[in-house]
């Protein structure tokens, strides 16, 4: 038996949404601050990801829920 595990799916899920025009002049300042800090050349929508699998981890009633979910199934 291999000692890694088999990985688990990563196939992307293409998601679209609309956004209101406050919101995606927001993330463009975000992500021309985040170039800018970082010498990057990154995308709104190469960030975009990673901001909500942030904010998702740092959810704790989110976390909580999702556990107290998992346990009645």
């Amino acid at each position: 038996m291999l000692k890694l595990a088999k990985l688990p799916d990563r196939t992307p899920v293409k998601l679209a949404i609309t956004i209101t025009p406050d919101l995606a002049q927001a993330l463009g300042d975000y992500a021309t601050i985040y170039n800018r800090t970082y010498g990057d050349k990154a995308e709104v929508a190469d960030l975009v990801p990673a901001m909500i699998e942030s904010f998702l981890a740092s959810d704790r009633a989110f976390a909580k829920a999702r556990r107290d979910m998992g346990a009645g199934t």
